[in-house]
C-alpha cells in the first residue's frame, strides 16, 4: 500500500473514531500483513481492534476511577479542615497536596483489576480533633487499602506545619509516604472540622 494512502486511512480512522484510536493504534491496525486466506485476514483485525477497545476501556475505567477518588479525597479534606483552617489552606492544598493524592491513587488503580476498582471506595467521615485521617480507601470486606492522613507538626521556633502523608496495605501502614507540607502558623491551629 502506497505511504500517502495508508497515512490518509490512519488519519481518517482518527478522525472517525473521535480519537478512540490513536494514530499510532490505526497506523498498527494497517501494518497488518495480508494473509493469502482473507477470512482469516479480517478475523486478526477484528481480534485487534477488540484488544485495542478492551485495552481503552481498561484505561479509560481506571482514569474515571482516578477522578471520582480525587473528587471525593478533595470533598473529605475540605470537610477535615472545617470553616476555620479550610479557607487559609485550602488553595495550597489544592496547589501542593491534591497534586500528589492523585499520583497515589492512581498507583493504587495500577494495582487492582478494572472488575475489583467498582468495589474500592473511600471511608464516610474524617476524624476531628487533633486526629490525623482524613479519609482511607477500603475495599470490599471493608479492609484499608491506603489510608490518607494529615499530623500537626510543631519544630522548634518554627511554627505549626500540616504534614500529608498516606500509609499503604504492602507494609502493614508501617512507613510515611511523604504527600507534601503546608505551614500554619506561630499559633495552635484550632482543631480539626471547626
Amino acid at each position: 500500500m502506497p505511504l500517502w494512502l495508508r497515512n490518509s486511512l490512519v488519519v481518517l480512522i482518527s478522525i472517525i473514531t473521535f480519537g478512540l484510536v490513536s494514530p499510532a493504534q490505526a497506523s498498527e491496525l494497517l501494518s497488518l500483513e495480508p494473509k493469502t486466506n482473507h477470512q482469516s485476514d479480517t478475523y486478526e483485525n477484528v481480534t485487534v481492534e477488540e484488544e485495542v477497545f478492551q485495552s481503552q476501556s481498561e484505561e479509560e475505567s481506571r482514569s474515571l476511577f482516578v477522578q471520582r477518588m480525587v473528587r471525593e479525597a478533595e470533598q473529605k479534606s475540605l470537610e477535615k479542615f472545617g470553616n476555620r483552617i479550610g479557607p487559609v489552606i485550602e488553595d495550597e492544598f489544592r496547589q501542593l497536596i491534591l497534586p500528589n493524592m492523585e499520583i497515589a491513587i492512581a498507583s493504587v488503580a495500577e494495582q487492582f483489576p478494572r472488575e475489583d476498582l467498582e468495589t474500592l471506595e473511600i471511608t464516610e467521615v474524617p476524624s476531628g480533633g487533633v486526629a490525623e485521617k482524613i479519609f482511607h480507601i477500603i475495599n470490599a470486606e471493608n479492609k484499608d487499602i491506603i489510608r490518607f492522613h494529615v499530623r500537626r507538626d510543631h519544630p522548634p521556633l518554627e511554627g505549626y506545619w500540616f504534614n500529608f502523608h498516606y500509609h499503604t496495605h504492602h507494609d502493614q501502614f508501617q512507613k510515611h509516604y511523604e504527600l507534601g507540607l503546608i505551614y500554619w502558623d506561630k499559633n495552635t491551629p484550632p482543631k480539626w472540622k471547626s
